[in-house]
């Protein structure tokens, strides 16, 4: 069977990783979906309300597990390049969120959530990725 570029082979690093990307980010959005459209009002601000973050949080963690599994998984070339993003995007994250930080402390910025550093990572990676072509420093 022949396979085009874009459509990784089955059984493949990137489609695993894709099953996985997929897996994780239903359960972290159907959670984040049940939780503001109410379901989980009753445990906000009590116990409850932790085992609701912590249910939120593993997929996060399921998901750097995954991108960890694609760079072992994967040939040099792809491993190098998917680091590559990887650490430019949280690079670039680290130095937004302590900008807005400080904009908040010292230039009366609006509060953002520290949740939001998670999506703002991917969409940091996804504006890095098209710009790394090299394996090279």
């Amino acid at each position: 069977m022949i396979h085009s570029a874009e459509t990784p082979n089955p059984g493949s690093p990137s489609r695993t990783y894709i099953v996985r990307t997929i897996g994780f980010m239903t359960v972290y959005v159907l959670i984040s979906v049940l939780a503001i459209v109410g379901l989980f009002d009753s445990l906000i601000g009590g116990p409850g309300g932790w085992l609701i973050a912590v249910a939120v949080s593993i997929p996060v963690a399921g998901q750097v597990w995954a991108t960890l599994r694609l760079m072992a998984d994967s040939d040099e070339f792809v491993r190098v390049i998917v680091t590559k993003c990887f650490v430019l995007a949280a690079g670039a994250i680290m130095v937004l969120w302590t900008l807005w930080g400080f904009g908040e402390a010292y230039a009366g910025a609006p509060h953002l959530d520290g949740w939001l550093i998670y999506p703002f990572f991917w969409a940091a990676y996804a504006l890095v990725s098209p710009f790394v072509r090299t394996s090279k420093l």
